[in-house]
């Protein structure tokens, strides 16, 4: 059976690329689109890392297993939850193969730290593998825990750059440290497929759209897509290899920073407490101010390690808090609609709901800057989510146009401005690639869903595909593969009886259970 090996490019888009490959900067993937099949993605609302990576490798959409964004806002409740790997509730595409015994490997994978079992390794990837918010994570995210040591010693492996990059006016040490990073996730990558003969390898180049939010299309992304096109070019040679090249979304250049609570406070819609944030940001210290400083000074692990992680989070960040702090920042018996960043927007139930809503989405489509509205639409959450967590999910999504960040800080003090930090900013067009002898060349093709990459996948491993994914199996085969439907697996199923209890240990020694 033909390998395949599924390179995940955090953030890529053809509005990025063309200009590139029309330059002839990137000749491998100029090659690949002539020779292979390639087409242009739409990614789920939101259009960001969490929960895009799971919808690729689950064929579903965030109503399918849970998790809408980064966090889990319950109103109801009072509660705030930063969500990690273990809060999704779905088996994903390794999980059918390794059903059907066949092997596979992920390596620097979001979405899947604590990293649980599967038949042969998963290697945890950013943004949220971590110790810190501004520290890497030393140990614990593999699975097995022992393959952590031999990824270090062989290649002297890291799942984040050191030194972080945090600013666009640092173009030396820090991109340098991403562009080597990348290059080690096709060495192990490759390395893991070969020496470990595994049928399916997945690979996620997580920081390409760090470089491409701080840079968009200056320098220092440009040489961090050509060692990617390198890459492309020595994989597309291999005869036994299916190549698939992938992005959870696409960017562009930003145009505009929207600071949604602070247009809902403005806007009668949420009601503010006075906190110490707004007394710290007053007078200049905030998060980024604080990390410049210890940067210069080289004591960003030391403050790490000394100062908690609950007392690093009571520095605000320049925008205003977020996560979990929200709460605190606003009077909630009096707040009527609280936002999580570039998309979902949540309703008290105190209030009554469809009222709130209706008079909240007919106010978001006129909000407007200087290009024209801020949004291509905004939805009903049920609109756009399918599946039995729905009614855990937004009453309200919006579609931020591109160009456009939608950031959820709560006392920035500011509704809109110009660009902050990010030159780039997430849309929902990724991209899609493939070519291998299982393939069979059919140029481009209309624009694709994320939802459909599992189910091809599967069937060019000649796997039944389950009938709870959504996507569909793409014609990018020279026969019908008349693989069929499959009962799905539950996340139990996948694990195991005794792989649940192992990771439910291990989430209870990191914190996240009691």
């Amino acid at each position: 059976m033909t390998k395949t090996l599924v390179v995940g490019l955090d953030g890529a888009s053809w509005e990025l690329l063309d200009p590139w490959i029309e330059a002839g900067e990137l000749p491998n993937l100029a090659a690949l689109r002539d020779t292979g099949t390639w087409a242009g993605t739409r990614s789920c609302l939101p259009p960001v890392t969490f929960p895009n990576w799971k919808c690729y490798s689950s064929g579903k959409d965030p109503g399918g297993f849970g998790v809408f964004w980064f966090e889990n806002v319950d109103l109801a409740a009072g509660e705030i939850t930063v969500m990690n790997g273990g809060d999704y509730d779905t088996a994903e595409l390794w999980d059918y193969l390794n059903d059907e015994g066949q092997s596979a490997g992920v390596v620097n994978m979001p979405t899947m730290y604590p990293p649980r079992d599967i038949d042969e390794l998963v290697v945890a990837g950013g943004p949220d593998a971590v110790e810190g918010e501004y520290r890497s994570i030393s140990s614990g995210y593999t699975s097995p825990p022992e393959l952590a040591a031999e990824l270090e010693e062989r290649f002297d492996y890291r799942v984040h750059p050191d030194p972080l990059l945090s600013s666009n006016d640092e173009r030396g040490a820090e991109v340098e440290a991403i562009l080597d990073l990348l290059e080690k996730r096709f060495e192990v990558a490759t390395h893991l497929m070969d020496e470990r003969d595994l049928d399916f390898v997945h690979v996620t180049l997580f920081y390409l759209n760090v470089l491409h939010h701080f840079f968009w299309d200056d320098e220092p992304s440009l040489r961090a897509w050509k060692t990617v096109d390198e890459w492309v070019g020595r994989l597309d040679d291999r005869e036994d290899l299916n190549l698939v090249l992938m992005s959870d979304h696409g960017c562009d250049a930003t145009q505009t920073e929207f600071y949604i609570n602070e247009w809902l406070a403005e806007n009668g819609y949420q009601v503010r407490d006075t906190s110490v944030d707004a007394l710290l940001t007053r007078v200049g210290l905030d998060r980024e101010n604080l990390l410049a400083v210890a940067k210069r000074a080289g004591l960003v692990d030391t403050l790490a390690r000394v100062v908690p992680e609950s007392i690093q989070q009571l520095v605000p960040q320049r925008d205003g808090v977020k996560r979990d702090r929200k709460l605190e920042a606003i009077d909630l018996e009096q707040t009527k609609v609280v936002a999580s960043g570039q998309g979902p927007v949540y309703i008290n139930p105190r209030f009554d709901v469809e009222s709130v809503r209706e008079s909240l989405m007919a106010d978001l489509r006129e909000v407007e800057d200087e290009h024209g509205p801020l949004f291509t639409d905004v939805y009903r959450g049920e609109d756009v989510y399918n599946g039995p967590y729905v009614d855990a999910g937004p009453e309200v999504v919006v579609d931020q146009r591109p160009g456009v960040h939608v950031n959820d800080g709560i006392g920035g003090g500011t509704v809109q401005s110009d660009p902050d930090r990010w030159a780039a900013e997430n849309t929902p067009y990724g991209i899609f690639a493939a070519s291998g002898p299982d393939f069979e060349p059919q140029g481009e093709l209309d624009r694709i869903s994320i939802l459909d990459i599992a189910p091809t996948v599967l069937a060019a491993h000649g796997c039944a595909v389950p009938t709870d994914m959504r996507g569909e199996v793409l014609p990018v085969f020279t026969e019908d593969p008349a693989v069929g439907e499959r009962a799905p697996l539950s996340i139990d199923d996948a694990l195991g009886s005794d792989d649940e209890d192992a990771v439910e240990d291990r989430l209870k020694q990191l914190g996240y259970m009691e």
